[in-house]
């Protein structure tokens, strides 16, 4: 009548409870290190920007800027940024990631010491400077953090990217809180950001380190690299150069202006909009540009499976028809309450934009960073053209009715975004043209085919990355020719 335990357990074993993503069974513990330090990173980076923009009304009251005038200093700060990520990836490439942001580190906390000082002291251009300092080193290391989520991305065998940008945006919604939350409390600016600037810096030092991977392992890759020919001095400044005469990188950097100019205007703007739109104070504000990156992080932690199953080329185009919903509906309503619905709209639209354009920008490790600093050029672009055209703009019909200039923008970038498969492959394909390195979503049955080819008592090897395969195809290459 009844049956051994141990018989039953036999006849009936307990299901096992869904284990890790596959990939992450045998992930390294360096990867998974860099992984968390890196979403740190984002989301630190996230909290220091957004906190800043929050209290943008805040500082053109202190030093009774007009709108136009506001605008011509954000405008000094997109310039900085273009002329810094214009050598940004020459320098990643020269000196490396690790380097790299722990230069950015310094200068954006000795900017955000000047962001406050500024308008307390009363001078405008100690607050330019700081302006421009913040944005020179927002550039710097933007290009080697998205080329390490690239890295991580390859280690994983998964599609992560959007998850880091996403910690951006969950550190932005952070960032408005506190930003409201000072402002309600009448917290002074150079308090604010002066404990901003400390924090910054003491995180980064700490976290930088980790969060860098090597691009090659070095095991597997000192034999090929022993025997190939040194490289020639400056080759790796060439190497960022030549991404300016590449079709598919120029393309991906026009869908990314235009999210960057959706994104950037929305930061510069959206708090001022809901202030002289519809009078309210600046802490409601604040919290409406948090409701906007509150979406915008939604979509990006929704975004990887949504790649995954659809392709880049329809989450592009339907976030591009989302985005313009949303910011028709922003500008053109009658309240507060559908205004705030379309920053939902317009949020969602504008997360997955720049992430994907990074990732298919990146396939190749050894022309990343040139290839990141061009989107970013193209990025910083829309930075300069925003700031001035919406706040002159603004004097006319108002920040809320200037905003909808963007759309002229979205639609472009909507209409363009069918292409980006085809620009991917073309990359993907135009340095190596192993199969190997096109078929990247069948590591995992690499993974698993590896396992099952391993002696007793013998550790299961991870199969030959992207980077490597790139690297060993480039030597032979060479050394045939």
């Amino acid at each position: 009548m009844f049956e051994p335990r141990a018989d039953r357990a036999a006849q009936h074993p307990t299901p096992r409870r869904p284990s890790r993503h596959p990939s992450d069974i045998d992930l390294a513990p360096e990867v998974r290190t860099a992984r968390h330090q890196l979403l740190g990173l984002y989301l630190l980076l996230g909290l220091t920007v957004s906190s800043w923009l929050a209290r943008l009304p805040s500082v053109r009251a202190s030093l009774d800027l007009s709108t136009a005038e506001l605008g011509t200093i954000l405008l000094v700060g997109a310039v900085g940024s273009l002329s810094t990520v214009l050598i940004a990836g020459a320098f990643v490439a020269r000196w490396g990631s690790r380097t790299t942001l722990l230069t950015a580190a310094v200068i954006f906390s000795a900017a955000n010491v000047l962001l406050g000082l500024g308008p307390t002291v009363g001078s405008v251009g100690v607050l330019v400077l700081g302006v421009l300092l913040m944005s020179m080193s927002f550039a710097l290391g933007n290009v080697p953090m998205n080329v390490e989520t690239v890295v991580i991305e390859r280690r994983m065998g998964r599609t992560v990217v959007p998850q880091f940008h996403a910690a951006f945006s969950v550190g932005a919604v952070l960032g408005s809180l506190v930003g409201a939350l000072a402002s309600w409390g009448h917290m002074p600016l150079l308090v604010h950001f002066g404990a901003v600037s400390l924090l910054t810096l003491v995180w980064r030092l700490l976290a930088v380190p980790g969060a860098v991977l090597p691009v090659v392992p070095a095991p597997v890759a000192a034999a090929p690299l022993q025997d190939g020919p040194p490289p020639r001095r400056g080759a790796g400044l060439r190497t960022a150069l030549s991404a300016w005469r590449e079709p598919r990188t120029l393309l991906v950097g026009v869908i990314v202006m235009s999210a960057a100019l959706s994104e950037g205007s929305a930061n510069n703007w959206l708090a001022i909009a809901v202030v002289d739109g519809f009078a309210e104070p600046e802490a409601v504000a604040a919290v409406v540009f948090g409701v906007f990156v509150a979406s915008m992080t939604a979509a990006r932690l929704a975004g990887t499976r949504l790649i995954d199953r659809f392709g880049r080329a329809v989450v592009l185009t339907g976030s591009g028809i989302v985005s313009l919903a949303g910011l028709a509906l922003f500008g053109l309503a009658p309240n507060l309450l559908l205004a705030a619905v379309g920053v939902v709209g317009w949020g969602l639209g504008a997360g997955l934009v720049v992430p994907i354009g990074m990732a298919a920008v990146s396939t190749d490790p050894l022309r990343a960073a040139g290839r990141v600093a061009v989107v970013s050029a193209f990025a910083s672009v829309a930075s300069i053209a925003a700031p001035p055209l919406i706040g002159v703009v603004a004097e006319q019909i108002g920040t809320r009715h200037a905003l909808l200039l963007i759309a002229v923008a979205l639609v472009a970038g909507t209409a363009l975004s069918g292409r980006i498969d085809a620009a991917d492959t073309v990359g993907a394909t135009a340095t190596v043209r192993s199969p190997a390195t096109v078929r990247v979503p069948d590591r995992a049955a690499m993974r698993q085919d590896a396992s099952e080819h391993v002696l007793p008592g013998e550790p299961v090897r991870r199969p030959v990355t992207l980077e490597q395969i790139v690297q060993e195809h480039q030597l032979s290459s060479q050394g045939q020719r």
